[in-house]
């Protein structure tokens, strides 16, 4: 083996080493600790979220149900997951689930998903280029899907009188081209823009859907939250003024953690919504994901969650969860 791939392994080991979702905690299965913060798994509960009618056949039983980690936008749906496939109730399923970043789901998969409690199956939104290189390098084969569709949204705060940017004055924005509200239609005033971190899927789909290799500013640390939440309060609380911009995931900030005094801007003059992002109008739009390792067993929890999420009940599971389903 090339001694660049063993370095780097041996540096995220350092890092990360059994870094893999909580799952089941309380609920009887196995799980692994985890050195990076987990998302709270006390998201507000969708409202589109209760059980269904008619519950899906159980496959698996709270014991057997593999470990799983994901992006924060993807804990609602992981809770679903877990009570349709083992026949838990839903309430009891979303206290068992928390979860990394999206960056570290990807990595306790590829990475350490071989060690005995490590990570074994995710739902997550994209992984960010450095991991895709990691995980190229030295990760195991995956098999992955999408799951459904979201999209990345810009947060102002409602007494902002501009309703719509256009792409081109969002990356003029996050460049540093444009620095004043009043050159966009607002009030003369500075735009604070916020972003995330790096290893966040929100900054992901930022620098794939709109800045796509193109101009970026620095954002200084207090202007890059870590947690989605954080960012989120930081623009409906920044100096009690209009003039801060940030972004989300549909998803997240409309079904898990909306904030009075915050309103979503239209893009090239499309709202987001659910219908929307289904039909892609809204121009933002990108898929997330179900991944297992390719060496999973056909018999394997893991494989038999990753499969019936194919089927018309997983599909329902998606859609009952509030998210718009892949096509």
């Amino acid at each position: 083996m090339r001694q660049s791939k063993i370095s780097r392994r041996s540096f995220l080991l350092g890092l990360g080493f059994l870094s893999s979702a909580a799952v089941l905690t309380a609920c009887g299965g196995g799980s692994a600790s985890s050195s990076e913060p987990a998302s709270s798994s006390q998201p507000e509960e969708p409202a589109s979220s209760a059980s269904s009618e008619v519950p899906a056949a159980p496959i698996l039983s709270v014991d057997e149900f593999p470990v799983t980690d994901g992006s924060t936008a993807c804990i609602p749906l992981i809770a679903q997951v877990m009570a349709d496939t083992t026949g838990i109730d839903l309430e009891t399923a979303q206290s068992c689930v928390t979860t990394n970043t999206t960056a570290w789901a990807w990595r306790n998969l590829g990475l350490y998903g071989d060690n005995e409690n490590g990570t074994k199956l995710i739902i997550a939104y994209e992984a960010p280029d450095s991991v895709k290189e990691e995980l190229a390098a030295d990760g195991a084969p995956l098999d992955q899907k999408a799951l459904g569709r979201d999209a990345l949204v810009f947060i102002v705060n409602e007494e902002n009188p501009v309703q719509s940017l256009t792409q081109q004055q969002l990356r003029d924005i996050y460049a540093g081209k444009i620095t004043n509200w009043k050159e966009v239609g607002g009030a003369d005033a500075a735009i604070v823009a916020f972003q995330r971190r790096e290893d966040s899927g929100s900054q992901t789909l930022f620098q794939k859907l709109l800045i796509q290799g193109g101009e970026l500013m620095d954002a200084p640390t207090e202007l890059a939250p870590t947690m989605m939440d954080e960012l989120v309060d930081d623009i409906a609380e920044y100096n009690n003024s209009a003039n801060a911009i940030g972004f989300s995931v549909y998803y997240y900030i409309s079904e898990m953690y909306s904030k009075p005094g915050l309103r979503l801007l239209a893009v090239d003059g499309v709202t987001p919504s659910n219908h929307t992002i289904a039909d892609q109008s809204y121009p933002l739009c990108n898929e997330f994901y179900a991944a297992i390792r390719q060496d999973s067993a056909a018999d394997s929890p893991e494989r038999k969650v990753y499969d019936w999420l194919s089927t018309d009940a997983g599909r329902a599971c998606v859609e009952q969860s509030g998210y718009v389903a892949a096509q």
